[in-house]
């Protein structure tokens, strides 16, 4: 049917004679790459994913992350990894104290890194290059037996905690979340298989619904890593067409790695002349095979299961590159950060920030802020001043959005500018009728400001929605806390008020000594000269 559409619409037919069908083949794949025709996938190239990587060519080899592929031997790649590429990096060097820095080794110099005993130093020869290539080893372990770091950051973890270091007890703890979440969940014993690569393509719809390629990798048994990658969803879809130019594309020249098996979800034509082509390319025998029962079977049916989940993520537009084309913003805003503050007449006063993150929510990025400031303007500035303190352990995001007007957009970039920090900033505020904020699904008109101008959307536009979204999300999160808050204090207020204080000397009281701990810490001569004896021995019988 695909052939028969495709020839009722060709205007012409031109053919090139090739010597074998691998040549023709590759003549294929070059041809889609520049000619883009409409009825083959167009993927989103996935190639931008980093590897993790080691040259043990070198001396004292390191671990690090990469997106450019350079073939030699003895060069390994991990990978790819959509995402927690970085904090898997990073593990390593917390679990192992490898060499981080290039230039020690060349300075012979030991540096900050051994003073911290994160590195033991082998460019001042205090470690021989049989004990480090030891360590080497067990960290390449390490990188697709990720118990080994999961079980190491625990411990020290724990650590941290007994010596109330809770701080850096929680980042461990988030990241032993981020590379739980590295290997895709499933309880099947795949421990007889070694290395394979699995792929399952899935069409869409039409554009709006996209259609999706995922990959698996499993190394000695385990499903170390896995990306995916979008295609315009298309009216005739051929799987021979899809997964041949899907693995071609995948497996050129550069590709760092490729494994002896490779297993689709479903059979296609071309599947045995690929495999030669294939084997040519990479000088080894590669097999394409589509299983049909036991464990290569699930393993390319949770595949299909994997892609099925992500389309149901992807459909929709991808909203965030129309965002930044409307409001002229300097960066896409794939990770966005969003503020807003609540209280009651000035009590429980509290801020919060909620992140967005290539297309989801990432809780583990949620903070909130007790707040002392009265006004709205005062307690936004004291918000961002704590989150741009805090830049300095944590990424930067590409945008900020404001629940309120220009003067708090305007804040923030003074802010900003404060400390040499270039940051998209917009604001959005809530329309008021009836004296109330209405945040219901298109029952706002909300004004957005950026640099360059004020607007105002259509509340069915999907831009003024995604925005929306943001704003009503740290909203939500601001208004639990306080109620949180104000249910603590309003806890605490009745034990005083039990003691015989009284509203007004519990206010006075609060703005001596600004919390209810440390009234509750507050000495007899501390609180007789913020109030009286009388109310002091009150409160310490």
């Amino acid at each position: 049917v695909r052939i028969l559409r495709m020839l009722a619409q060709a205007v012409k037919l031109q053919y090139i004679i090739v010597e074998t069908e691998t040549d023709a083949l590759i003549l294929e794949n070059s041809l889609i790459k520049q000619l883009n025709p409409k009825y083959n996938i167009l993927l989103r190239d996935d190639k931008t994913y980093p590897y993790i990587y080691i040259d043990e060519r070198q001396e004292f080899p390191r671990f690090e992350l990469t997106r450019k592929i350079i073939k030699g031997k003895n060069i390994l790649y991990y990978g790819p990894f959509p995402n927690g590429g970085k904090i898997l990096l990073d593990t390593l060097y917390e679990v192992f104290p490898l060499v981080q820095k290039k230039s020690c080794i060349k300075a012979g110099k030991a540096c900050l890194f051994y003073q911290i005993k994160k590195c033991l130093a082998p460019c001042e020869g205090k470690i021989t290059k049989e004990q480090y290539y030891e360590m080497i080893q067990k960290a390449k372990k390490a990188i697709t037996k990720r118990s080994i770091l999961i079980e190491a950051l625990k411990e020290k973890m724990t650590k941290l905690a007994l010596h109330e270091r809770y701080e850096e007890a929680g980042k461990l703890r988030d990241n032993i979340k981020s590379i739980e979440k590295l290997t895709i969940n499933n309880n099947l014993d795949f421990k007889s298989l070694d290395n394979i690569d699995i792929f399952a393509v899935v069409n869409g719809d039409n554009e709006i619904h996209k259609g999706v390629v995922v990959k698996l990798f499993m190394r000695e048994g385990k499903i170390i890593s896995s990306s995916f990658s979008t295609f315009r969803g298309v009216d005739i879809y051929d799987k021979n067409e899809a997964y041949k130019q899907t693995l071609l594309e995948f497996y050129t020249n550069e590709s760092p790695q490729i494994a002896k098996t490779i297993l689709v979800a479903e059979d296609f034509e071309d599947k045995e002349e690929l495999s030669t082509l294939l084997s040519e390319r990479f000088s080894k025998k590669i097999t394409i095979h589509h299983p049909l029962k036991g464990q290569k079977a699930k393993l390319t049916s949770l595949a299909i299961k994997n892609a099925h989940e992500i389309l149901k993520q992807k459909d929709r537009e991808e909203i965030e590159p129309k965002i930044a084309e409307l409001f002229e913003l300097d960066n896409t805003p794939y990770r966005v950060e969003s503020f807003d503050n609540s209280h009651m007449m000035g009590v429980a006063t509290v801020g919060a920030m909620v992140v967005w993150d290539e297309g989801q929510w990432q809780k583990s990025s949620y903070r909130r802020y007790a707040l002392s400031a009265k006004d709205e303007y005062g307690q936004m500035r004291e918000m961002l001043s704590r989150r741009i303190e805090s830049f300095k352990k944590n990424a930067l995001p590409d945008l900020w959005i404001l629940d309120g007007g220009e003067t708090l957009r305007r804040l923030a970039i003074k802010l900003l500018d404060e400390v040499n920090i270039t940051l998209d900033v917009i604001a959005i505020a809530k329309e008021k009728l009836d004296n109330k904020a209405h945040r219901a699904k298109g029952a706002s008109k909300d004004i957005i400001y950026t640099k360059e101008s004020v607007f105002e959307l259509q509340t069915t536009d999907k831009r003024l929605q995604w925005v929306q979204r943001q704003r009503d999300e740290a909203h939500r999160f601001a208004i639990a806390y306080h109620q949180k808050k104000k249910r603590k204090e309003d806890t605490k207020n009745a034990l005083l008020q039990k003691k015989g204080i009284g509203p007004a000397t519990i206010k006075k009281l609060l703005n001596y000594f600004g919390t209810f701990e440390a009234i509750n810490d507050a000495t007899f001569e501390e609180i007789s000269v913020a109030t009286s004896s009388k109310i002091a021995k009150s409160l310490k019988t």
